[in-house]
């Protein structure tokens, strides 16, 4: 599956770096052409001239080579690859990425990077754990890097704990399987709504949720990331989109998410509903700020929005599939197969507020999916990226069945 790749290799000074000829040779014999880039540190746990033995190309260390000033372009690194990875990386390497310090070679090429980037730590328990390490990941994560978790045993500090590099053969195997998912939902065009919508009462006011559009934006960049084109209609967040297949049509009241969701619909094989609508909007706006009164209470009058997941369920075609979801606080199941069935959904993603960790503004949720033939999944609490990718491999299975 990697035949033809061209991966730029990151090697930072960690004693995993031993794994990274393994790493090299896992690579080269699944058809990659790998090209190392290796910080100075790195050249104390492994030595240029092993990796260039391997890769058949010199490795890159510094900016120029120093006998005869030849220049090491980052930026062509960056145009050449398909896909860049740092393993091992450590705590100093990720706090660098993280926050754009170029102050080595790696950086410089990571920052010149147009390729997918995967980064596997490797360190300490301890400094895995600390929130500097974590934030750090979170931001790469932001940026729409990918992290694959090190395992945990024994390091060497001789601690028992989270930090092990990941195996060779288990990274590789993750890249073959981002390549394979690079292509699933090629030619399809997905709709996705994402974040809360905004109901004016007055100038300075709306009734709105808590909602932070995470999730609306992980399962994005997951279809964009397996070839889909991307209509991302977001309510008011404060987020960015990292892919370029993705089209974000930024919108304020579900009335505009309504009609940008309508828009969009008759194209696209695949929607998404997972933003957090306003069932009701005041039925008057008040152009100027509504004043304290003396009398003790304000009442206002709501009046229903449109239902955007009845109205595209009823407008589905053979062809199209439709997933939804439900935040439920009481009779979960009940009120959610009831809902798939009314909306003519697909699918119906279920949250509970009764599950810790799940729910709005988190970076992890714990769902369970029902389908329209009945079944029901229940998935542990993951990341939201994570649960992204589950969601997206069931409508990658049920377009399979159906084409």
């Amino acid at each position: 599956m990697l035949t033809g790749k061209k991966i730029v290799l990151g090697i930072t000074g960690s004693i995993a770096a031993y794994k990274a000829a393994v790493l090299c040779r896992a690579l080269i014999k699944r058809g990659a052409e790998v090209q190392v880039v290796i910080t100075p540190a790195g050249k104390e746990f492994i030595t240029p001239v092993t990796l260039s033995a391997l890769t058949q190309k010199p490795v890159v260390s510094a900016f120029f080579t120093a006998n005869d000033g030849t220049w090491n372009s980052h930026v062509d690194l960056g145009l050449w690859a398909d896909l860049m990875l740092i393993a091992p990386a450590t705590a100093a390497t990720i706090g660098k990425i993280a926050n754009g310090v170029a102050d080595n070679m790696l950086v410089t090429t990571y920052l010149s990077m147009k390729a997918p980037v995967f980064v596997a730590p490797a360190m300490d328990l301890d400094m895995y754990a600390h929130p500097a390490t974590q934030r750090n990941l979170e931001r790469l994560k932001s940026y729409g890097n990918h992290i694959i978790e090190p395992g945990t045993g024994l390091l060497a500090s001789n601690l028992d704990g989270k930090g092990r590099m990941e195996e060779p053969d288990r990274i590789v195997n993750r890249i073959e399987r981002f390549f394979e998912k690079e292509k699933e939902l090629a030619g399809n065009k997905v709709l996705i709504t994402a974040g809360p919508t905004q109901e004016k009462i007055d100038p300075v006011r709306y009734i709105s949720n808590y909602s932070s559009g995470k999730m609306g934006f992980a399962l994005a960049e997951e279809c964009a990331g397996r070839g889909a084109e991307v209509f991302l209609v977001s309510g008011p967040v404060e987020r960015t989109t990292v892919h370029p297949r993705i089209k974000r049509i930024d919108v304020e009241t579900a009335e505009e998410m309504y009609q940008a969701a309508a828009s969009h619909f008759p194209e696209a094989t695949i929607a998404i509903l997972c933003a957090a609508v306003a069932d009701y909007r005041p039925a008057q706006y008040s152009k100027n700020k509504l004043k304290r009164q003396a009398a003790p209470a304000l009442s206002l009058e709501l009046t229903p929005n449109p239902d955007i997941a009845a109205a595209l369920g009823e407008a589905k075609k053979n062809g199209q599939l439709l997933m939804g979801f439900a935040l439920e606080t009481e009779n979960e199941l009940s009120n959610a197969q009831a809902k798939l069935r009314k909306k003519n959904l697909d699918f119906i993603v279920l949250n509970s507020l009764q599950d810790r960790g799940a729910g709005f503004r988190g970076d992890t949720n714990k769902v369970t999916v029902m389908d329209a033939e009945g079944n029901a999944s229940p998935f542990p609490l993951k990341s939201k990226s994570e649960v992204a990718a589950d969601l997206v491999d069931l409508l990658v299975n049920k377009k399979r069945t159906t084409e």
